[in-house]
């Protein structure tokens, strides 16, 4: 499996919208841990260490899709 960096999502503002109603309410800690606890559910998902360790170059190097 390769890492996907162009748009995969079929609403992506949707699910923006959708990310922050989950962090309404949190103080910064808060909004830290369940970021921390969504790239794990999403790390266990994709289960792919090649792919997980694509995606996190692209991160450090600021790529987005």
């Amino acid at each position: 499996m390769a890492l996907t960096l162009d748009t995969n999502i079929p609403d992506p503002d949707g699910f923006y919208d959708d990310l922050l109603r989950a962090h309404e309410g949190l103080g910064k800690p808060e909004s830290d841990a369940l970021n921390a606890r969504l790239i794990l559910v999403l790390a266990n998902h994709i289960g792919d260490r090649k792919v997980l360790r694509a995606a996190l170059r692209a991160a450090k190097a600021g790529e987005r899709p």
